[in-house]
């Protein structure tokens, strides 16, 4: 794959903490097709197999995906490398994906056709929606339980100046960014293009402190007084 390793920036099966953004939807069509084919014909266990399919994956990485090896292996050589994302939000969204299809083939195996129908369609709507508008439920999940986690914490209230490498004169916007994810750059470029200035803080060389402020998915970016006391939050 000479042609698609020269479009890449991030190694599909290394650089696992981003994905191209059109992985997931690929896998997103596959798992909605299925699950609707499993609905219309009554054949259930298809709805299972999907399920083992995103456990595996899951649980082993993504060659052992067989929607991600086809998008990375056959169609993303040929198409060019997508946009860099975070890759927890739709690694969640995938254990959602696992948890509702169990659920839809238990129903059906515990004599409760109506319920396994109903989990079956679920899934192969919100598959197929994320599938052709992008719009991923189990991310937004993902997002918003994070922000309730930060909340819950009271993080992002203040940054300690001591932990940044450098702190500009007056208000400066801090990003909490990855070196392959394109929505970063695009922020920090939208920023500056404002005239403020941007800090930039690499969440893989130092996951201490995208832990100690509650960063669970990047880009994050917040408008920061001199004092360290953070004044907004512009995303994230």
């Amino acid at each position: 794959m000479a042609f698609g390793s020269k479009l890449r920036s991030a190694d599909p099966y290394r650089d696992t903490d981003v994905i191209d953004a059109r992985a997931p939807r690929v896998n997103q069509a596959v798992v909605g097709a299925c699950a609707l084919i499993a609905v219309l014909t009554g054949f259930w266990p298809l709805l299972a197999l999907v399920a083992l399919q995103l456990a595996v994956g899951l649980l082993f990485g993504r060659r052992w995906c067989l929607a991600c090896v086809a998008y990375f292996e056959l169609i993303q050589p040929r198409t060019g490398e997508g946009p860099l994302e975070d890759a927890r939000p739709p690694r969640f969204a995938n254990l959602v994906g696992v948890v509702v299809l169990t659920a839809a083939s238990v129903a059906y195996i515990a004599d409760l056709p109506l319920l396994g129908l109903a989990l079956g369609l679920l899934v192969a709507a919100l598959a197929l929606l994320s599938a052709v508008t992008g719009f991923c439920t189990g991310c937004e999940m993902y997002r918003l339980g994070a922000r309730i986690r930060g909340i819950r914490a009271h993080r992002l209230e203040r940054i300690d100046l001591a932990d940044l490498d450098r702190v500009p004169a007056g208000e400066f916007v801090l990003s909490f960014t990855h070196p392959l994810c394109s929505g970063c750059h695009e922020l920090e470029r939208r920023l500056a293009g404002e005239g403020r200035q941007v800090v930039s803080l690499d969440v893989r060389s130092r996951p201490d402190l995208a832990r100690k402020y509650g960063v669970a998915a990047v880009p994050v970016a917040v408008a920061v007084a001199a004092d360290g006391a953070v004044a907004a939050r512009l995303a994230g």
